[in-house]
């Protein structure tokens, strides 16, 4: 072949590497998020407490923001509360390029409840429904965002993703007072269309009227019959592999 080819052919192959390069750096890398985790006792959404408020005789004390706290009995029904969220996490890589960091999307939008039973000393969570709106998932950069539409998760076709628990799960004591405590989630998830069993850890605690359940699952991506997306020609790959990870608060009522 002659040297003006070879020149061609080399200059071709480079440009075709660096402008995959340049996609994944501009339009993939990750950001690195820390993992979702129980907050501690005094950042708990629930720990606020006012102070007591000094009010002249005659005049009504100010309406204050401190969260109602348990009356000694967890049983009954808890929805999902405040700064509660969920999203995915997952290693790209561009053809055998590593990635740096992590690619995270998180969205605040979930909704659900679980139910709590008591028997003697003994705590059950007996029953538990999340959903999440898929479509509200961000992350560090837009463009990857808009792929999730029609790729990847593909929102637009499965807007939400479920959880329901299938087997009770009985709540540590050490939870109860406030000391983040393992727990097994055995449930059906759906995600993308596809329902399957899975089992969850995560951790638990009640702290100042507030449960907090924190945990994550990394399975294969072809379970859920996800496929990594194709950006530009140049195949964007996660070795089939992406975590689902959550931190949800429940209040009482």
């Amino acid at each position: 072949m002659p040297t003006r080819v070879v020149a061609i052919v080399v200059v071709a192959i480079l440009a075709v590497g660096i402008g995959g390069f340049i996609v994944y750096d501009q339009v993939l890398r990750g950001d690195s998020a820390a993992a979702l985790t129980l907050p501690p006792a005094t950042a708990s959404p629930a720990a606020t407490t006012a102070p007591a408020a000094t009010t002249a005789p005659g005049t009504t004390a100010p309406e204050t923001n401190t969260p109602p706290a348990v009356d000694g009995d967890v049983a009954g029904t808890w929805t999902v509360a405040a700064e509660s969220v969920a999203g995915y996490r997952v290693r790209e890589q561009l053809a055998s390029l590593p990635a740096e960091s992590d690619a995270v999307g998180r969205t605040d939008q979930v909704t659900g409840s679980i139910t709590v039973e008591t028997s003697g000393e003994t705590t059950t969570l007996t029953a538990a429904t999340l959903t999440v709106d898929t479509t509200s998932i961000t992350s560090d950069e837009s463009r990857r965002d808009n792929r999730m539409r029609d790729e990847g998760l593909e929102t637009d076709a499965f807007p939400t993703a479920t959880f329901t628990l299938t087997a009770p799960v009985e709540v540590p004591a050490a939870a109860l007072d406030g000391t983040p405590s393992d727990v097994t989630l055995t449930g059906d998830l759906t995600l993308h269309g596809v329902t399957k069993s899975v089992s969850i850890p995560a951790q638990a605690q009640l702290v100042n009227g507030t449960i907090s359940v924190a945990g994550s699952i990394s399975f294969p991506l072809s379970d859920y019959e996800i496929v990594a997306p194709n950006i530009g020609g140049f195949i964007v790959s996660i070795a089939d592999t992406g975590t689902l990870e959550f931190l949800v608060n429940f209040s009482k009522g």
